[in-house]
């Protein structure tokens, strides 16, 4: 079991962590958060339905991370288009990203508490002994499998990885190339995820 997922009987996974994959994992789960940003403030009038008809933004995010996460809706980068099929494409894509990019944001951070608060609980259940087992319902094992793969497009996207090309490329950088860890970790998180999904198919 160590560093890939099974299944358990009756439903979800289980894998073995030590100490530092935990911290590895909640370190990456805390940064992916806070790229993503908090959620609306209350509204101080405290209705229900203002959060839900709150418009998102209709700009793509800076960020070359958050734009993997939350792409445009209507771009196709293989298909050239005239100026007016452009701007169109913008339009719509600011369009769709107002009305549901918040409800994108908050399904991603979400997931990526519900791995916090699982590593959490599974530290304090085994403080002391260099790692644990953590078993996860069939409902967990789903939000962890989109958070394990939010990860790695983040992860992957500060590789600049486009194509399976780059991919293979990774396996022969040097040791002494400062995105080796990176690296590392974007390898590893794939096989957990690669692993999880197979615990999930009938």
């Amino acid at each position: 079991m160590p560093g890939t997922f099974e299944p358990l009987p009756g439903g979800g996974a289980a894998v073995a962590l030590d100490d530092v994959e935990i911290s590895i994992i909640r370190s990456l789960a805390v940064q992916l958060l806070e790229l993503i940003g908090p959620g609306p403030v209350e509204d101080p009038a405290g209705d229900p339905l203002a959060e839900l008809f709150a418009d998102g933004p209709s700009e793509p995010p800076a960020d070359p991370v958050l734009k993997r996460l939350f792409p445009d809706a209507y771009s196709d980068p293989e298909q050239p288009a005239s100026h007016r099929d452009a701007e169109e494409r913008r339009a719509y894509s600011a369009e769709f990203r107002r009305y549901t990019e918040n409800d994108l944001r908050a399904g991603k951070r979400d997931n990526a508490l519900a791995v916090i608060r699982s590593l959490d609980a599974l530290s304090s259940a085994s403080a002391g002994e260099g790692g644990a087992v953590l078993k996860l319902s069939v409902e967990e094992s789903q939000r962890w499998l989109s958070a394990l793969n939010d990860l790695r497009l983040a992860i992957g996207s500060r590789l600049e990885i486009t194509d399976e090309e780059d991919t293979d490329l990774l396996y022969r950088l040097p040791d002494d190339d400062p995105r080796k860890p990176m690296v590392m970790a974007y390898l590893w998180l794939g096989g957990l995820q690669e692993t999880l999904v197979g615990t999930l198919m009938p």
